[in-house]
Formats: C-alpha cells, structure tokens, sequence
C-alpha cells in the first residue's frame, strides 16, 4: 500500500474519508442518530446492513479469486460478555446523546459542541473502566469464542451466509421505508439544519 506506514497515514486519510462521509450523510447530527431510536428514521441500520453486506460480499469475492486467503487475516475472539455489556452501555449513550465514537468526532469537526461534550464523555468513560477494570474486568472475558468465522461458528455455508444477511438487509430496508412514508419520511438535511 502507498501509504503502509504501520497503517498510521492509511488510519488518518481513512479516518478523515469516513468523518466526512457521515457528516455529508447528515449522522453528524445527534437529531437524525435518535430518530433512529425513536424508529422515525432508519437511515442508520440501512447504512449498517450496506456496509456488512458489501464488505462480507467483497471479502468472499476476493477470497474465491485467490486475491486474499482467509487463514491471513486475523480474527480476533468474540468477547462475549463484553460485547454485552459494551452493547448495552454505548447503545444506551448512543440514545440518551445520539452519538456513537465515530460520529461525536464528525459532529466534533464540523463544529458541534455537543460532539465535543459526548466525547469528554468518552474519555472519562474509558477512565472509569481502565480504573475499575481489577473489580469488574473478568465480566469482560465471559463467554470468550475463540477465532472463528461465522459460517464455521453457525455451521452454514458462507454463500448461504451472505445470502441470508442479503434477505435480513432488504427486510429492513422495506420495513424501515415503510415505517419511515407513515411517519413522514426520513429526516432530510433541510430539516436537520431547521432544528
């Protein structure tokens, strides 16, 4: 890669690309993030399931075409317990702030104070748990699933894999559509900027 550099330029100009991205998309408001909470606006898990569906399609793409072998990339293990507790804990910051880490730092760069105050929240976040990590640190290794891909966790073949998460992303995205015409479509960036 050009810009190989322990992937600390690759990680900036990435970074940057996915900021302005969400921030052109409108989730660097916190007002299009909490209407997806409020089921008003599916913008965010349609934008989701894309991005799970197109890297999954992509990587067994290139894995059928011998471009990358799967043995070569390193899967961490799955941290059950944490991802829980995690899940439940940015998901409940995630409603009550409308931000997640990546989008407090787009609402942080295009100039929004409540972006700047959610990721002080992080920050002290990280904090507590890097302090309190002897009391509570072994609820994080619960559950812990070695590395494993998921057709080999689940016992399905990786086609039948994708084409499932192919049907659950169009469910959504025709469930999301649908809810989103009876409440009066979803947030556009003339509404956002109105409020």
């Amino acid at each position: 890669m050009p810009f190989y550099d322990y992937s600390l330029a690759s990680g900036l100009l990435c970074g940057i690309l996915f900021g302005y991205i969400l921030e052109s998309a409108g989730f660097g408001s916190a007002c299009k993030l909490t209407a997806q909470f409020r089921f008003s606006d599916w913008s965010v898990l349609k934008v989701m399931f894309t991005a799970i569906v197109v890297a999954a399609v992509g990587l067994y793409a290139l894995s059928s075409a011998g471009v990358i072998a799967y043995r070569d990339l390193y899967v961490p293990p799955a941290h059950l317990g944490g991802a829980a507790i995690g899940g439940v804990l940015i998901g409940a910051g995630f409603a009550v702030g409308g931000y997640c880490p990546g989008t407090a730092a787009s609402a942080l760069g295009s100039g929004r104070w409540d972006g700047l105050i959610f990721m002080i929240g992080m920050v002290v976040g990280v904090a507590l748990f890097a302090a309190g990590y002897d009391t509570f640190g072994a609820w994080v290794n619960l559950g812990t699933i070695q590395t494993e891909r998921l057709p080999e966790l689940l016992g399905i073949s990786e086609p039948v894999l994708l084409a499932l998460f192919a049907l659950l992303a169009a469910a959504i995205f025709w469930f999301g559509s649908r809810v989103e015409r009876q409440q009066g479509g979803a947030l556009t960036a003339e509404a956002l900027d109105a409020r």
